[in-house]
């Protein structure tokens, strides 16, 4: 008989989705840490787990995921918290983990855009390297543009499916 975590759940079922979606997250240019990580928080009824929480889950060392940690806490996937009444830290993956990662990617995309105005300066407007530049910098003000208004929609269709936020 397979080993039942809270709430009744086939902790092996849970354990090949953690891994299934992480070689998802992995194909899709995460590094195979962090999504096995999130993952694991993402799929966690509370979306909070300790260090060692997370080692024991996933068989890895304090050391794993402590870096693993750190690459999403650096681009908004989780927050690092500290556990009421001790020094030890626990990590929360977010409701709106997708939306916090894709608004800090709008900071890329403007320095980005940036480099390509020194670019498209640096090289001509008429030369081909500058056409280039500059229909690459067309693209990332275009997607910039999108994305602020993919966002909007995003939060009320999501205040309409799931009710106001409670955050």
């Amino acid at each position: 008989m397979t080993e039942s975590a809270g709430g009744g759940r086939d902790v092996e079922a849970v354990s090949r989705f953690v891994e299934s979606f992480a070689a998802q997250l992995v194909e899709a240019g995460m590094a195979r840490m962090p999504a096995r990580v999130f993952a694991a928080l993402l799929s966690s009824d509370k979306g909070v787990l300790t260090s060692a929480e997370l080692s024991e889950q996933l068989r890895i060392s304090p050391a794993a995921v402590s870096g693993a940690v750190r690459y999403l806490a650096q681009t908004h996937m989780v927050s690092r918290e500290r556990e009421p009444g001790s020094r030890r830290e626990r990590y929360r993956v977010h409701g709106d983990q997708w939306y916090e990662a894709l608004t800090n990617r709008e900071a890329v995309i403007k320095r980005w855009e940036s480099a390509l105005r020194e670019g498209v300066t640096s090289l001509g407007p008429d030369t081909p390297a500058g056409r280039r530049m500059a229909e690459t910098l067309a693209f990332f003000e275009f997607v910039e543009v999108e994305v602020v208004a993919m966002m909007e929609r995003w939060r009320a269709h999501r205040e309409k499916t799931f009710g106001p936020d409670r955050g």
